[in-house]
């Protein structure tokens, strides 16, 4: 097992719950804001506070400030913090999303202990989780990720290979589509991410999952600590957020 890392003084002071609480509440202010200039409800937009590389006591702060949905974006970590903490599917009272690039050789640690699996983005892996949810006697939800940027650094789909991807997934059993994801563009101003976030919600909105029993498209997972606000604004349903809830990380 991984060790879950320790908080230095300064990342404790930060986790700390009045710290997390205000942060959290700032948010929701700026979430609701954005829905007003949207015509929208904020009940319709779910935040994960992405807990990667935060110790436990950030999961504390963040569920005591009703951050229910939390995430992480490596398998073993994810693992050990879900068996600290189980998620909802196995009686818990958190909601793990494991939101990063995965191997399939890991895929057993998000079908044994993810709630959800926010990455999806080729078949030999949805053969493999689906494998793995079957043994684990249960459906997986997940989320199809977009590279809607076209950076060759960022995984994802091309957005051409989306709706034949969904398509394909409905020869799986023990997945549940729910949705896309996509990343925008690290920009220092959030508008110049407004049309990557259309274009992946024109392919959200235009897919016909009538016939397909795996795919339920309800959740448009887009926006993150620098450009939730516009993400809200242009459709999203699903927002993740790390150092807006919890500070500044400390990689070292």
């Amino acid at each position: 097992m991984n060790k879950i890392p320790d908080a230095t003084p300064e990342i404790r002071e930060q986790i700390h719950a009045e710290a997390v609480a205000d942060r959290v509440r700032s948010i929701r202010e700026r979430i609701a804001a954005a829905c007003e200039r949207a015509g929208r409800s904020p009940e319709d937009v779910t935040i994960v506070g992405v807990s990667k590389t935060f110790p436990m006591q950030a999961i504390e702060s963040g569920k005591a400030s009703g951050i229910d949905h939390l995430g992480e974006n490596r398998a073993r970590q994810l693992r050990d913090k879900a068996l600290q903490r189980p998620g909802r599917f196995k009686g818990g009272d958190v909601i793990w999303h494991m939101i990063g690039h995965l191997q399939t050789n890991k895929a057993k640690f998000v079908a044994r202990h993810a709630d959800w699996f926010d990455a999806l983005d080729r078949l030999s892996l949805a053969k493999e989780l689906n494998e793995r949810a079957a043994k684990n006697n249960r459906v997986l939800p997940c989320l199809v990720q977009v590279n809607v940027t076209g950076e060759e650094q960022k995984y994802g789909l091309d957005p051409s290979a989306v709706h034949d991807l969904l398509d394909r997934c409905a020869q799986y059993e023990h997945l549940a589509v729910k949705g896309l994801m996509a990343m925008g563009s690290f920009v220092e101003d959030p508008e110049d991410v407004r049309g990557e976030f259309r274009k992946i919600r024109e392919l959200f909105e235009t897919y016909d999952a009538t016939n397909n029993p795996r795919v339920d498209m309800e959740e448009l997972s887009i926006g993150m600590s620098n450009d939730f606000e516009v993400a809200v604004e242009e459709g999203s349903t699903m927002v993740r957020l790390g150092s807006a809830i919890f500070g500044p990380r400390d990689y070292e």
